[in-house]
């Protein structure tokens, strides 16, 4: 079973990466050469806009093994790898929809959304209808660690200003990564908006 792969970036296509392992003949860090082996590697949006520009990169490895097929999923946070696989041990939620949940909500997100019963964020992944996302609340009910009122203000906080970002074209990996940048003080909405639109303005 892969735990863990570490390696060249060779490409990245619509949902994945793909990582090449190994060394060439004689030490030659060249991956035209000999004795280098590329995995397909599926990712979340979030983690494909991470790994934009990179040249290496860590991912903790999910092996999914079916009688036909061998896939690997990766995360760059264990805490993510953690919370896919909870999700992928719920009756009807497969990777594909598991990588879409966490694409759209980081995991304190879809924490606080469990302890406060609150389906609703698992709703707007394409194919999670609402008696779904409530059977995936309610199964993780004693899953998933509980969550301080700080750390649920801040990520209800954050989530709606993610969304308010994305619809302003940006990305919700640029989104996530302005708004990691807000000082865990402002609490409220909008003006954490206008601070991550002003970190967002510096890296253009």
């Amino acid at each position: 079973m892969i735990a863990q792969l570490f390696g060249k970036i060779a490409g990245i296509r619509r949902n994945s990466v793909i990582l090449m392992i190994g060394r060439g003949v004689g030490g030659a860090d060249n991956v035209t050469d000999l004795g280098w082996v590329g995995y397909q590697v599926f990712v979340s949006a979030y983690t494909l806009g991470k790994l934009a520009g990179q040249e290496r990169t860590l991912l903790h490895i999910h092996t999914h093994v079916r009688e036909d097929a061998f896939v690997l999923y990766g995360f760059l946070e264990e805490e993510e790898l953690t919370m896919f696989e909870l999700l992928i041990s719920i009756s009807g939620i497969g990777p594909k929809v598991a990588l879409s949940i966490l694409s759209i909500a980081d995991v304190k997100t879809i924490r606080t959304a469990v302890v406060n019963q609150d389906s609703s964020i698992l709703t707007r992944v394409s194919g999670v209808g609402k008696k779904t996302a409530e059977r995936v609340i309610m199964e993780l009910q004693n899953k998933v660690d509980a969550v301080g009122a700080e750390d649920q203000e801040s990520a209800l906080a954050g989530q709606d200003a993610l969304e308010a970002l994305t619809s302003l074209g940006y990305s919700v990996t640029e989104a996530r990564e302005a708004l990691k940048l807000v000082a865990p003080d402002i609490q409220d909405v909008s003006a954490r908006i206008r601070q991550a639109l002003k970190n967002l303005g510096k890296k253009s």
